[in-house]
Order: structure tokens, then C-alpha cells, then sequence
């Protein structure tokens, strides 16, 4: 458990960073950006090697804090002329052995960038697996990776009044949330947990962040929110002796049973149209789509919700049990690996799973009225970059909007093609025709969709001047067809891309 965080000691640590230059642009230039890649990977040799024989705040600080090396505590002090080694020791970050500074945590920093604008954090978690040199302890708090910078960028950025973040962890996800919310409890199993919550928020001059003991929504029974974030531990773990149980991704529950009750949970807890986010996993069992039980799970919720599913990537019980083995730091072929494995691989026999889904969920409680928003996907394509929160907030409110547009309204409506859509035509050698039109979107997530050569007419005709109605007429009489029978084929698609984005309101 942390020592409680003194502010002032955090202001001045803070001080001392900015001074340094500790951001993770500028260790990247130091230690090369091959040697920071491999940092991820656990591979802390090559940037040691990329600052040996520097002295100066930069390296000295990138060693203790970044990769988890003792340091010579007169070089910490200088590093840190305000805070000091002793500083350090005080705040729980490390330790001093005679005349050596030796890190008890990690201190990383954070670049970002949202509808806001683009910031920096300094984040403290756990020694990783290279500085430990060994497994996790089973209490360990991870600090950020690619799943915490997901669900970051998920995060919608349009404002709200309060909001939660379950399973706080080192609190990235609440920093995240502070950046449009005014208030954020944040909760977590684990004291340890919420220890570096608390420091994260003051290291980062982020208040407005109340931190909560307890289990899933037991510490806010009774509450609702406007907001409300997750990256549970969502990782399918056996319950078996001998598996390691970590506090930061096994919530303790069989197979996919936490991602559940959160779903089954979560509307109770959501102001009228509020919203929830969270990452997950979801099982394929004897035959049933994963995305069928995810499906189940929220038409089984009390408060009838908003749904949107996206699952981006799905593994078999072998790839899956590989990758969290080798997450705990257990290394192929050493001693205990294939007894770990099997482990899985009887758990998931015993349910007949045979794949195991990752993805997004955002759940929303509708403000009167059943729900009118239930999406089910599976988008396994690369992304093209940020500005998915605000893509999602975007879908919504065009949903939102066209739920209250009948089909003659729709056809009264403007339109234009969104900036970042583009045509592809493919045609066989001597063909005047094409054979396949595909429209392909730059953003959001990146779709693309073939059309035909009539919705084709009708998205590239959209800028804004004419009404989608005359549009339509117009194309039907240069194609030669029933204007009534191509209304009623393009309306329904035309609803569906103005929702993922193709389309838009001017």
C-alpha cells in the first residue's frame, strides 16, 4: 500500500519532471525510437544502452523512473533539486540503500491529445516484469497500455456533470474523464490501486477525483451518473490453484461473468441519458456467437439501454491462453508454462468455448421512452487514428436526429459526404462500367462499404444544395426507374450512413 501522497511533495516532483524535460517525446529522442518501441516488449537493454554514460536530469531520470534502475541518490538529488532522494523515498516511489535510490514504482510520461487540445501526465504504476525481473506480484497496478490508451480515446469528449471510472487502476481512464467531466469517483478493488490514483491526480494538478474502495458498483450504491468508464478485469482467467489471480485483470469471476454484470448492472447507475464505455471480452460458447450473449446480457439489464457493440478482434482458446501466460511474465518454454495453458484449456472445454471476442461496449439509458439504438458489430479492420470518442459522440447525435425524421422528412433534409470519405471504382480491362464502387472512410473506424452504382449517384451528388428527396428523383430519371421503388431501396441505407459517418448534417 501507498503512503497517502503529500500535495506539496507532488507539486514539487511535478516541478522537477517539467524542468527535466521528462516527457516521452524527448526520451525518445535520447535512447532512439527503436529502443523505445522495444521498451513495450519489455526490452530495457537497448535504451540503457541509447543514454550509458549520461549524466544528465533526462537519463538519470529516464533510468529510474522509465526503466526501473537504481541510481546514485546525489544524481536523484540533482535531478530533482526540489524533491530531492529523500523526496522520492517519501512519496512510496522508491527506497534508498546507503547511498543508491532504488524504484519501488514506475513514474512514465504520457503524451495526449483530444478535442481539447494535446497535454502531457506523468503516470505512476508497478515495476513492469524487465525492472522486476521476474513475474507480477498478483496486487500489481499496470500502468498505461494499449488497452487503457483505447478506452481513453474512446472516452466521449462532449461535457458532463459526474462521472465514474470502475476499476480505477493507476486512474488513467478518471484523468481522462476530468478532461470533460467536472467530477469523477473513481473505485478499485484494490488500496494499492487507488493509492496511485491519488498520487497520478496530484502529481498532474487533477482535482475533482474522489477515489472509492469496493467491488463492480458497491461503492456507489444508490448513485447515478452522467458518465460512467471501464476497463474492468475483464481478462477470462481459470480458477484453478496455481493460476495467478492478478488484481488487474482477473476480476475473480468465471469466464466472461464480470463484463456481464457489468452490462446488467451499469443502467441503474446512469442518469437519463447518461452513458457507459468499457472495454471487454465475450465468449463463443457451444456454437453462440459471442456477440449473441453480449446481446442477451443487455436485453436482460432492468433498465432497458442504448446499445452499441463493436468487437475488434477474436482469438481461440490457444492464442488467447498464450497471450495473458505470457502477460503475467511466464516465458514460453520455461518451467510452469504448458501447465498454465492447459489451465485455460480445460477451463475453456469446460464451457465449449471456441472463441473469445475483444471489444468496445457503450451503453446508454435513453432519456424517456424504449430505446432506439442497438448495434452489434464486428470491425476487424486496422484504425486509421484518433477522434474516435468524438466519431462516436457524432453517431449518436445523428442518430439521435434522424430518429425524429420519417422517411418524407429525411427527403426534405440536406446533406453533405464527410471530408475524410473517398470513391474507389474497379474495373475489368476494357469494361466502361465498373464492378465494384466502394466507398472508404479515413476516420472513425475506418470503414469501407461497397455500394451500388445508384447510392454511388446519390452520396457523391450530397454537398449541401439540394434536398435528399430531389436528389433521388434525379438519379431515378437518369437511370430510367421508379423514383418511389429507389426512395424506398436508398432511404434505409442512407440512414445507415449518415450514422457511421459517410453522411452528414451541414
Amino acid at each position: 500500500m501507498l503512503p497517502e501522497p503529500d500535495p506539496s511533495l507532488c507539486r514539487h516532483l511535478a516541478a522537477d519532471l517539467h524542468d527535466a524535460g521528462f516527457t516521452a517525446e524527448a526520451l525518445r529522442d535520447a535512447w532512439g525510437a527503436s529502443a523505445d518501441d522495444g521498451i513495450a516488449r519489455g526490452l530495457r537493454a537497448p535504451a540503457e544502452r541509447g543514454i550509458a554514460g549520461r549524466d544528465d536530469p533526462l537519463a538519470v531520470l529516464g533510468r529510474l523512473l522509465v526503466l526501473g534502475m537504481p541510481q546514485p541518490a546525489a544524481s536523484v538529488s540533482r535531478a530533482l533539486a526540489r524533491t530531492g532522494a529523500d523526496g522520492v523515498v517519501r512519496l512510496g516511489l522508491a527506497e534508498l540503500d546507503r547511498d543508491v535510490v532504488r524504484p519501488l514504482a514506475l513514474v512514465r510520461p504520457q503524451s495526449y491529445a483530444d478535442e481539447s487540445g494535446a497535454g502531457r501526465w506523468w503516470i505512476a504504476s508497478d515495476l513492469d516484469e524487465a525492472a522486476l525481473g521476474g513475474p507480477l506480484a498478483e496486487d500489481h497496478v499496470l500502468g498505461v497500455g494499449g488497452a487503457s490508451l483505447t478506452l481513453a480515446a474512446l472516452q466521449l469528449p462532449t461535457p458532463a456533470r459526474r462521472g465514474l471510472d470502475v476499476g480505477a487502476g493507476c486512474g488513467i481512464q478518471a484523468l481522462r474523464a476530468r478532461r470533460a467531466v467536472e467530477t469523477v469517483v473513481a473505485t478499485d478493488i484494490s488500496e494499492r490501486a487507488l493509492g496511485f490514483t491519488r498520487l497520478n491526480a496530484l502529481l498532474n494538478g487533477v482535482d475533482g477525483i474522489e477515489v472509492r474502495l469496493g467491488s463492480l458498483f458497491e461503492p456507489v450504491a444508490g448513485e447515478r451518473f452522467d458518465r460512467i468508464v471501464s476497463n474492468p478485469p475483464f481478462v477470462i482467467t481459470p480458477r484453478r490453484e496455481g493460476v495467478p489471480a492478478y488484481e488487474y485483470r482477473d476480476g475473480g469471476m468465471e469466464g466472461d461473468d464480470i463484463v456481464a454484470a457489468f452490462v446488467r448492472g451499469v443502467g441503474e447507475h446512469l442518469e437519463p441519458g447518461g452513458i457507459a464505455q468499457l472495454l471487454g471480452n465475450w465468449e463463443t460458447r457451444g456454437g453462440r456467437p459471442g456477440l449473441d450473449r453480449v446481446r442477451a446480457w443487455a436485453d436482460s439489464s432492468p433498465v432497458p439501454l442504448d446499445v452499441w457493440v463493436v468487437e475488434r478482434e477474436s482469438l481461440d482458446p490457444l492464442e488467447y491462453a498464450e497471450l495473458w501466460v505470457r502477460d503475467g511474465g511466464t516465458l514460453v518454454g520455461s518451467q510452469g508454462f504448458a501447465g498454465l495453458i492447459d489451465a485455460w484449456l480445460d477451463d475453456f472445454s469446460a464451457r465449449e468455448v471456441s472463441e473469445v471476442g475483444f471489444g468496445y461496449l457503450l451503453l446508454r439509458r435513453p432519456v424517456k421512452g424504449a430505446p432506439t439504438f442497438a448495434r452489434y458489430e464486428r470491425l476487424h479492420q486496422a484504425l486509421p487514428g484518433d477522434g474516435l470518442g468524438a466519431h462516436l459522440a457524432a453517431s449518436l447525435d445523428a442518430h439521435d436526429r434522424l430518429a425524429g425524421l420519417d422517411d418524407d422528412a429525411l427527403a426534405a433534409t440536406l446533406l453533405t459526404v464527410a471530408p475524410d470519405v473517398t470513391e474507389a471504382r474497379h474495373h475489368l480491362p476494357g469494361q466502361e462500367d465498373p464492378t465494384v464502387i466502394e466507398l472508404r472512410q479515413g476516420s472513425g473506424f475506418g470503414r469501407s462499404l461497397g455500394v451500388d452504382p445508384g447510392l454511388a449517384a446519390l452520396v457523391g451528388a450530397c454537398d449541401g444544395d439540394l434536398p435528399v428527396g430531389v436528389l433521388v428523383d434525379a438519379i431515378a430519371e437518369l437511370m430510367g426507374v421508379d423514383a418511389a421503388a429507389l426512395r424506398a431501396d436508398l432511404l434505409p441505407r442512407v440512414r445507415e450512413l449518415v450514422v457511421t459517418g459517410f453522411l452528414a448534417f451541414p
